[in-house]
């Protein structure tokens, strides 16, 4: 008589990560501050080459007209708002006796008001980087 026995079914671990909104907050601004970072060290770069050589410089900000910028602009004014308004909620939550207890609540007013805003700015930027495109 043969008995097979299988093999169990692999036990899967549980990530202590569940998607909680306050760590994509958490993620999304880690992010933004590196992207800041990234477009303030580019910045900082392109300006030193005006010592170097004015026709290069003039080059590189020429390439900053074209609609392709234009929307990586509009990318770096979603990540400045973001930072900045979830930074203020950080803020809150270290230095405010209550801030820990009413996080969740301050993350929906942050995520309400960067959406006005950034729905605002981002509509006036696609007007411009199209009204340059013509």
């Amino acid at each position: 008589m043969s008995t097979t026995t299988e093999a169990p079914a692999p036990v899967r671990k549980r990530s202590l990560y569940r998607g909680d909104p306050g760590m994509w907050a958490w993620v999304l601004h880690r992010i933004t501050g590196v992207t800041i970072f990234f477009f303030l060290f580019v910045h900082v770069l392109d300006t030193a080459v005006i010592r170097i050589n004015e026709d290069e410089y003039d080059a590189i900000i020429n390439t900053y007209k074209t609609p392709i910028i234009g929307l990586m602009e509009i990318a770096l004014v979603f990540c400045v708002l973001f930072h900045a308004f979830n930074g203020i909620r950080v803020i809150l939550i270290d230095f405010w006796s209550k801030g820990p207890r009413y996080q969740r609540q301050m993350l929906w007013v942050v995520v309400g008001v960067f959406t006005l805003v950034f729905g605002a700015a981002a509509i006036r930027l696609l007007q411009l980087i199209l009204s340059h495109a013509l």
